[in-house]
């Protein structure tokens, strides 16, 4: 069996990354200190597939630029650094088109855990990476993503800790909140660049980076003029409001956490915060209802970052209970499957009433996953997860291009042989 390791950084500690070919769909085997972990690094759980199906050789690296005008601007990175983006210019038929894939990465809940961030390459500009592969939606080969490889390119770096929504500082711990100013900045770069003439728009993002995406998903609809096709994509930014193992709310207080020290109450979308309180508006289930643009939500059903980070996490399982489930699905017991359908029903009641909107697009598959856009192998590859035959980039063309409506939901949990699960195990 072929085996390729990738170091990672996850929370100050380094992942070894091992990846295997099983009977059952196709499982990718991470090993970490578990101990050591708190509110694991969700954008990590895409990271390390990134190039898998396209080969080293073939991925398109591409610089980071910095946006200089930042500075002047407040729009600064969680320690005053510059924020920055990748951009791989567009070509041919996709020179009048842009997409803008916004990083995810996991937030910061208090100064302790800010402060920590701001030394992190999620916190300031000074750790980022000078290049990054551009792979999955991002790719500039046809071949690995059919629809937008000529497109104008563009990932937007994260280092505000709150899905780019803060706008507020701590000055006593020398911490900037300036997520929303960021947002506003990147935007006015991207369209003095040429994204201002853009024929067609999607704004898109992974996990932290696909909640921020429905939270600035009308923001961004109101760059354009009405000859503007604009639509958004969120990735693995379903995160519920759900209860844990404990019928205690983990990610709840944990929200709550990141929208009270962040001071969010006043950037988060007011047709949310009129009605109900700023925690339950930084939860997507709360939001995506009321989006006016068109949406199209791409989840599995049972999310590893939440099951990791929400629903089973160490402090809710002080007995150990769902150590091993928790790590790898193929160990949870029948009555743990049954706690997790629940939760895969809770996600199909969240999204309901979205669902019912034609503009709206779905593909929830039931894989034990996170992040599938970024990801070659998840997004078009030859073994690609798929729901009726069709894999994860073409159900987005084919809903971004109105060639035909997409709501796909897969059945539940073990019916479906596609899936590229994430297993764990603990070092």
């Amino acid at each position: 069996m072929a085996m390729v390791k990738v170091s990672v950084l996850l929370i100050g500690i380094f992942i070894g990354l091992v990846f295997g070919n099983w009977v059952d769909g196709f499982e990718e085997i991470l090993s970490f200190n578990e101990t050591a972990m708190s509110f694991l690094d969700s954008e990590h759980m895409e990271a390390f597939g990134a190039s898998k199906a396209v080969g080293a050789s073939n991925v398109l690296m591409v610089g980071l630029t910095l946006i200089q005008g930042a500075g002047a601007k407040g729009a600064v990175c969680m320690d005053g650094t510059l924020p920055g983006y990748h951009w791989h210019r567009g070509y041919g038929s996709g020179a009048n088109s842009w997409l803008i894939q916004l990083e995810g990465g996991g937030w910061c809940n208090n100064v302790r855990t800010c402060v920590y961030r701001k030394t992190s390459r999620h916190g300031s500009s000074a750790y980022m990476e000078k290049e990054i592969a551009f792979t999955g939606i991002l790719s500039d080969k046809a071949e690995y993503n059919p629809d937008f490889y000529n497109w104008n390119r563009i990932k937007l770096r994260y280092c505000d800790g709150a899905s780019f929504t803060g706008d507020s500082e701590n000055q006593a711990a020398q911490l900037q909140f300036r997520g929303q100013r960021i947002w506003l900045a990147a935007m006015e770069e991207f369209m003095s660049k040429g994204m201002r003439s853009a024929k067609q728009a999607l704004l898109s993002g992974c996990s932290a980076g696909g909640l921020a995406s429905i939270l600035h998903c009308d923001e961004f609809r109101g760059l354009f003029s009405g000859n503007t096709k604009v639509k958004c994509l969120s990735d693995a930014g379903m995160f519920l409001d759900a209860a844990d193992v404990s019928g205690g709310r983990t990610l709840r207080n944990y929200f709550g956490g990141v929208v009270g020290s962040q001071g969010l109450k006043n950037t988060l979308p007011r047709v949310c915060t009129d009605h109900l309180d700023p925690t339950s508006c930084f939860f997507p289930q709360n939001l995506v209802a009321n989006i006016q643009t068109p949406l199209f939500i791409l989840n599995t059903a049972y999310d590893s970052w939440q099951i990791q980070s929400s629903l089973a996490p160490p402090s809710a399982d002080p007995s150990g209970y769902w150590h091993d489930c928790r790590l790898n699905h193929s160990k949870c017991s029948p009555a743990q499957i049954q706690f997790l359908q629940g939760f895969r029903n809770e996600m199909l009641n969240a999204i309901n009433r979205f669902s019912l909107s034609k503009q709206n697009g779905l593909f929830i598959n039931s894989c034990f996953a996170h992040c599938q856009t970024e990801r070659q192998d998840t997004w078009f590859a030859d073994n690609s997860p798929v729901i009726g035959n069709k894999a994860i980039a073409q159900a987005v063309g084919d809903w971004y291009f109105d060639r035909t409506s997409v709501k796909a939901i897969d059945c539940p949990y073990p019916c479906d042989k596609s899936c590229h699960h994430l297993v764990f195990r603990t070092a």
